[in-house]
């Protein structure tokens, strides 16, 4: 049996075979958006509508579900949602705040790093209970991020290059548990293995303990010495009411200054051989910048302390550290330019401090050792000066320092042709730093507990005399989510005796820069 096509049948085929104009197909796709986008406004407005009308209305959370969580402890999860449940309640939720308090456990739930986000909401209402009431069943729809994820790769930067690998396991017994293993090999860090366990406490994401080991050997090319370190630490780490992060915890490490290069000064070969460090330390973060890479607004104040061999912390160095760290950032309006302009100003801020606290066996105060002292200069820090090229130098050798204190100002502006909301920005800057040891009024090393204090008012009064060493230049700067690069050339305007400048290109990669 056989049929022939039509004529109104040929031209129906021929013109569905025919190409539709691209730029037809561009208009409908628009107009399907449109009517789409306006479809959600409209229910996304009703629903606004419903809850404001019915925002007191009373009402009771009688389940709380989480689905597709099979490695997570039932204890566990328990504990997290319990607090939700209106059973645990001294009265009724209202609508609004039934729904802020599952948002908000939501939150919570997806702060512990265990699922993917973001954590589906689902509510169902049920009937009524004997009193009238109505009642909500919530139900949480999860999907546990992988629990085992291994990484290679390469890192380069800083006059460094390096190949590592990271095995990361997530919710090793089900409470949100993670234990991270990491090994590298490169040309400063010739071999760092370490291993750091997290779990949180009282099933709180933001009050977590971890304790750790490392073992590491790295090359100190600037002071002619190999440090080999081993130990570990011990910390707590919580998020207070106001968003302030804190860390306290315990640190043990057995060093050793060795691997001395033939032309090695004199102080290092002093300080060469093994010494232990027992230190305690705390440190306080507040963060309020819009980017923790490339910040247009905001602020950023950091505190550390730390006291080692002090009472009953033992060891065989005794010292009191300090650090503070300080950035600020503001944008610049740009007068015909609507909204955010992309050219910012931030300005930063570091100083430090280390006070001898005991007595060596001559009963003498026990001076700082090349392991414990700050370093200054490099392209992450005072830029224009090689890395760690500022401070007290001993032929080739940097020798560090107790006492310094470092600023810089930076204006960044948007590439032509590139756009504001990219992270890509061109930098005019100008950074200066001071790197002192300590010593007294007399330019003498303490030889007396009294002398200290001597020592301590004078390096301090030190800083301020005379200008500090300053650099300026014109850079390209890249926030990525993992690392922020700079790429700067440099010129040294003030450089002291003895320090080290340079002149010309430098590259810079970490995450925090002066």
């Amino acid at each position: 049996m056989s049929s022939s096509l039509s004529a109104d049948d040929e031209d129906i085929f021929e013109r569905l075979q025919q190409r539709k104009d691209p730029k037809v197909l561009e208009e409908q796709q628009q107009a399907v958006n449109e009517r789409t986008q306006a479809i959600l406004q409209k229910a996304q407005a009703r629903l606004a509508e419903l809850l404001d009308q019915n925002s007191t209305l009373p009402c009771a959370i009688s389940s709380v579900q989480v689905l597709s969580a099979p490695h997570t402890r039932r204890g566990f999860l328990e504990k997290v949602l319990s607090p939700l449940l209106s059973e645990n309640k001294d009265r009724p939720y209202t609508l609004s705040e039934a729904l802020r308090e599952i948002s908000a456990t939501a939150d919570k739930l997806g702060r512990f790093d265990l699922f993917q986000q973001p954590i589906a909401v689902h509510l169902d209402e049920s009937n009524k209970d004997g009193s009238g009431l109505r009642t909500i069943d919530v139900l949480l729809a999860t999907k546990e991020k992988s629990r085992v994820l291994l990484k290679t790769g390469t890192d380069l930067g800083n006059a460094e290059g390096s190949a590592y690998g990271n095995l990361l396991w997530r919710n090793v017994f089900g409470g949100a548990e993670t234990l991270n293993l990491n090994a590298s090999l490169g040309t400063r860090t010739r071999s760092a293995y370490q291993a750091a366990f997290e779990t949180p406490i009282l099933c709180d994401p933001d009050f977590r303990l971890e304790v750790g080991a490392i073992a590491s050997s790295t090359q100190k090319s600037w002071s002619s010495h190999e440090e080999v370190l081993k130990g570990g630490w011990s910390k707590l780490r919580w998020l207070s009411q106001s968003g302030h992060r804190h860390e306290l915890g315990y640190n043990g490490f057995w060093r050793q200054v060795t691997g001395l290069a033939e032309n090695a000064s004199p102080t290092v070969r002093a300080d060469a051989g093994d010494s232990v460090k027992s230190s305690v330390f705390h440190s306080w973060v507040n963060d309020q910048r819009d980017h923790p890479m490339l910040p247009s607004r905001g602020y950023y104040a950091k505190v550390f302390n730390e006291v080692a061999g002090w009472g009953p912390l033992k060891g065989d160095v005794s010292f009191w550290k300090s650090e503070i760290e300080t950035q600020g950032a503001i944008p610049i309006p740009i007068p015909g330019i609507q909204g955010d302009s992309g050219i910012s100003l931030t300005t930063g801020f570091r100083a430090g401090l280390l006070v001898p606290l005991g007595l060596d066996s001559n009963s003498r105060p026990q001076l700082s050792r090349i392991n414990d002292r700050f370093f200054l200069g490099g392209p992450t820090d005072v830029r224009g000066f090689r890395l760690c090229g500022l401070g007290p130098r001993e032929g080739v050798d940097s020798l560090g320092g107790d006492f310094y204190a470092a600023g810089s100002a930076n204006l960044l502006f948007p590439l032509p042709r590139v756009g504001a909301d990219k992270p890509l920005r061109l930098q005019l800057f100008m950074n200066g730093g001071r790197l002192l040891p300590l010593r007294t009024s007399q330019k003498a090393a303490p030889t007396t507990s009294g002398e200290v204090q001597d020592a301590v008012v004078s390096t301090i009064s030190d800083l301020q005399t005379g200008l500090p060493s300053i650099a300026a230049g014109v850079g390209i700067v890249y926030a990525h989510p993992v690392a922020r690069f700079e790429l700067n050339f440099s010129l040294p305007l003030v450089l002291r005796k003895g320090e080290e400048g340079r002149k010309g290109l430098q590259l810079g990669i970490g995450i925090n820069f002066l």
